[in-house]
């Protein structure tokens, strides 16, 4: 996977500039982009202003004892599901002392995927203490390093957006 590609770049850096202005602090909780989400952010000079903490859980137990997602969410929807995206945004925030947390789960491949989600299926989650947490899907083709790249992309694109709404 590159570590980043230039769009990716530019909108982590809008995202920090939005942060900072807005005097705001994030954490991420990310399964399927394995960090790329915080490596983005920290990679932005001043970027400890507004990024608190990224939580990598790759597996549904990291998921259950870092970021408290119910072992039953996980049975009942699997771990690429609105429910799961949901409950680990929540987590994040719950876990940290930040405005708002955002996550993401989902299919990179090449393999994993199944008929009812396949490979590129995945769902993003973002939480706040003021209002209900946001999630979205979306569906991605490709190899795993584009699908990787493009819910990075995807994750800054609809977060900023949220961002904006939430905090003008």
């Amino acid at each position: 996977m590159k570590l980043l590609d230039e769009n990716i770049s530019i909108l982590a850096e809008k995202w920090g500039q939005f942060l900072r202005k807005k005097k705001l602090k994030c954490a991420v909780a990310e399964s399927c982009t394995g960090g790329g989400i915080a490596f983005a952010l920290t990679g932005i000079p001043g970027s400890s202003k507004f990024f608190e903490r990224g939580f990598v859980t790759y597996s549904n137990l990291s998921k259950q004892e870092l970021l408290d997602v119910p072992e039953n969410i996980i049975q009942a929807y699997g771990a690429v599901s609105k429910e799961t995206a949901e409950k680990m945004a929540e987590g994040a925030l719950n876990k940290s002392p930040v405005d708002f947390a955002i996550s993401v789960t989902g299919v990179a491949g090449p393999d994993g995927g199944t008929k009812e989600k396949p490979v590129g299926t995945i769902w993003f989650g973002l939480a706040t203490s003021m209002t209900d947490t946001r999630t979205t899907s979306e569906y991605f083709t490709g190899s795993r390093e584009s699908i990787r790249l493009a819910t990075i992309h995807y994750l800054f694109d609809w977060g900023l957006a949220n961002l904006h709404e939430l905090f003008p």
